[in-house]
């Protein structure tokens, strides 16, 4: 009778122990769903949906002004560089015309007999040789050595421009990359902002932007579900007559007849604006040139206080002035709120009151 022989246990290795240990995390999360311990993201109310959604708006709202004021910055750097290039140019042109007349003096002179040695450096092609020749252009006749002090300092014109263009040049680079860096900020911000809304209901997402910025009442947005989204909400009446002056008032008129406008960061008009460019677009419709960012804004004009407000007045917000609207009275403005909400009519105790400023 042949022996029975106990089997032999394998070692748990390779794939055995792989699937083994799959199975044991597998119960041990398992276990852990069960006994309500798990990590899974906690779902948000309305309310802290909206509180999220508000700070990501101000923050992307801060990266906007920065935004802008860093376009702005970028804009005069370029037009600064063009206008230094253009008077290298005109400047070169003029060179070319004062060595050719060298050029003339020296064929004549050659001709007499002779190239004198101050002719030969404005000649030439290596400006260290040039620049170092003063001594050979004061041995030089009257004519030739004027001739020969009007290249040099040409030269070092010209030498200078370069450097500022190379400088302005160095500038606007980090200006643009300042710009790339703030533009991502806010997309981000935004995006997660979109992300928190899609979790709730239409009918929520819906209260929620009628929050945002400022309700104008029911009757107001009665009028604007009738008579179109661009439609003002209420006529300016007066608004403009109490304004401070002819300005103000076109610049109030102005806001009424954006009332409904998209907002969208970075916009001046003429159909969408953020919270600055709605207000610089609204006296640059007056006539009336204001900076591009709100803590610029600010600082035009003369600060009012609360009780002094006048229709027209700029009006800020927050700690560091990042937002903006236009006063319209009875504790009322006009702004672009944030992209949730177009412009709109708001009372202005729903955010922080920072000052105001009456612009002309």
């Amino acid at each position: 009778m042949a022996a029975h022989r106990k089997p032999r246990q394998r070692s748990l290795g390779g794939q055995t122990a792989r699937t083994a240990f799959t199975l044991a995390l597998a119960g041990a999360a398992t276990a852990t769903a069960f006994d309500g311990t798990g990590q899974a993201e906690p779902q948000l109310t309305t309310a802290q949906v909206k509180a999220k959604v508000d700070r990501l708006y101000q923050e992307a709202e801060t990266a906007t002004e920065q935004y802008n004021g860093a376009q702005e910055k970028a804009t005069a750097a370029e037009q600064h560089l063009q206008t230094l290039r253009d008077e290298a140019a005109r400047k070169e042109e003029k060179l070319n015309s004062a060595r050719e007349a060298l050029g003339t003096m020296a064929a004549a002179q050659y001709r007499s007999g002779g190239l004198d040695p101050a002719v030969q450096l404005a000649l030439s092609d290596d400006p260290d040789r040039y620049l170092d020749g003063a001594a050979f252009a004061e041995r030089a006749g009257d004519r030739q050595s004027a001739a020969v002090t009007r290249v040099r300092r040409q030269l070092r014109e010209i030498e200078q421009l370069h450097g500022a263009a190379r400088l302005e040049l160095s500038s606007l680079k980090a200006r643009k990359a300042e710009l790339k860096e703030h533009r991502k900020t806010i997309t981000d911000k935004l995006a997660a902002a979109r992300s928190l809304l899609s979790r709730l209901t239409a009918a929520e997402q819906a209260r929620i932007a009628a929050d945002m910025g400022g309700g104008t009442g029911t009757a107001d947005r009665a009028s604007r579900a009738s008579s179109g989204a661009r439609a003002p909400l209420r006529a300016p009446g007066t608004a403009t007559t109490a304004a401070p002056d002819s300005r103000a008032a076109a610049a109030v008129s102005f806001a009424y007849s954006k009332l409904g406008s998209p907002y969208v960061w970075g916009a001046t008009g003429p159909d969408a604006f953020d919270c600055s460019g709605l207000v610089l677009a609204a006296y640059r419709s007056a006539g009336v040139s204001l900076p591009r960012t709100t803590y610029a804004q600010i600082g035009v004009g003369r600060r009012v206080s609360r009780s002094e407000l006048r229709p027209g007045d700029l009006v800020f917000f927050y700690s560091g002035i990042t937002h903006v609207g236009l006063y319209i009275g009875d504790g009322r403005m006009i702004h672009a709120p944030n992209p949730s909400a177009p412009v709109r009519i708001a009372p202005i105790d729903e955010m922080p009151f920072a000052g105001a400023t009456r612009v002309v």
